[in-house]
């Protein structure tokens, strides 16, 4: 991975957490002293809620993939050490999806008149799951790489002896 990709991908990873972050002071701030500029309804504190909770599954996933860049950048992303990261975006992805379903839920009542939004917002979530499920592939190529990775070392180390 080159310097300038590295850098480029810290940016954009950096500003994403700096966002997410934002978003949720105003969520916590809007919630915490009931300056609601709408009316403050149930569905939308509850919706507000899971906003947070949202943000911080992106979070996670921010903070793991920071990592991942970190040992790429290292040589060191083969190993055992990357499976804890992996696992962790894969588990922020399925929280994702998750809060999506949750926000489907809430808003499905609204949408009795056109019941094809909610179903729009369910595929939207089986997407999510989707992705967590792409991800979860990689990480099984990872494990295959990591374990050929030790199988490399384990016969250097037998042709070393054996010179």
């Amino acid at each position: 991975m080159g310097k300038l990709t590295v850098r480029a991908l810290r940016a954009v990873l950096g500003v994403v957490l700096i966002g997410t972050v934002l978003v949720q002071a105003l969520m916590v701030w809007t919630l915490v002293t009931g300056n609601d500029p709408e009316d403050g309804s149930l569905p939308l504190t509850t919706l507000r809620v899971i906003t947070i909770l949202g943000m911080v599954s992106v979070q996670v996933a921010v903070v793991c993939v920071g990592r991942l860049v970190t040992m790429v950048r290292r040589g060191t992303v083969f190993s055992h050490a990357a499976f804890r990261y992996v696992d962790g975006v894969i588990g922020a992805i399925v929280a994702a999806a998750l809060l999506w379903f949750a926000v489907t839920a809430v808003n499905a009542p609204g949408q009795r008149d056109d019941p094809g939004v909610t179903v729009i917002m369910g595929g939207i979530g089986l997407g999510i799951l989707g992705i967590a499920l792409i991800v979860l592939v990689l990480r099984m190529l990872l494990a295959q790489a990591v374990a050929r990775d030790v199988e490399a070392s384990r016969m250097r180390a037998e042709l070393d002896e054996v010179i």
